[in-house]
This record gives C-alpha cells, structure tokens and sequence, in this order.
C-alpha cells in the first residue's frame, strides 16, 4: 500500500516560496550562520594562523551546567564559550543563537552582537584582551 498524498484544493503539491540563492530562501538558523562564519572571516587577517586549528559551532541555547539558575545560582545567560584544546580535541568557539536573537532588535544589531561575541571568545582562547584581537571592538 502507498503512502495517500494528500493535495487540497486540487493545487499539487507545495513548492519552495523563493528560490534557493535569494537571501529570503535561508532559515533564521542559516542567516545567524552566516554571521558567525562573517565574524570569523573578518578576523582571519589578523588572526588566521591562531584560528586554523579552532572549530567554530553554532548551539540553540547553552547547557543547563551553564546557566545560572537555581538555588545558588545567578548571573546572565551566556552568549557563547570558548574551550581551549584538549589532547586531540581542538580548540572550539560555540555561539548560543536564541539568546542573541532574543537580545537583538533587527538583523543588523544581531550582527554586531555575534560579532562581539566571537571576539570576546576568540579573545579568551588567545589570552588577549578583546581590543587587541579586533581594534574596532569598542566601537559598536
């Protein structure tokens, strides 16, 4: 027995709304993508050889063992974390995306703010200040 599909109205079946290579065709999870790969490029110049052995990973929202909440617990929600290399484990930068968002008013603010954040991160792994790792930092 096949599997009925189903066709309303007699219209067939439902196609993509835009095609593909057109900014509007990427999910919200593919523009934050993008950002953060914008971030790291934009500091590749300057910090390229540091960074070809980080892997960078984009997460929905930090681990429960990050967040301050609970009994004895209290402090922001995180953006992002950094975690040096291990053994063979490589250094990583992960950025959380809904706390961004949420925190964003427009695309372009969003931008800004994980731009901040992969410096700040990429900052702790190098042990810089996030000044010295993009000089244009401060000024957002």
């Amino acid at each position: 027995m096949t599997p009925r599909r189903r066709d309303r109205h007699g219209r067939g079946l439902r196609g993509p709304l835009a095609p593909s290579h057109v900014p509007i065709a990427k999910s919200r999870g593919e523009r934050f993508d993008d950002f953060v790969l914008d971030a790291v490029e934009r500091l590749k110049p300057r910090w390229g050889a540091q960074l070809a052995a980080v892997e960078f990973a984009v997460e929905e929202v930090p681990p429960l063992s990050e967040l301050g909440d609970g009994p004895g617990r209290s402090g922001p929600i995180p953006f992002g974390r950094a975690e040096p290399a291990r053994g063979a484990q490589p250094a990583s930068v992960v950025v959380y995306r809904r706390p961004l968002e949420a925190r964003s008013r427009d695309r372009e603010t969003l931008g800004a703010l994980v731009h901040d954040t992969v410096v700040e991160q990429v900052a702790f792994l190098l042990g810089r200040s996030p000044d010295e790792v993009d000089p244009g930092f401060d000024t957002h």
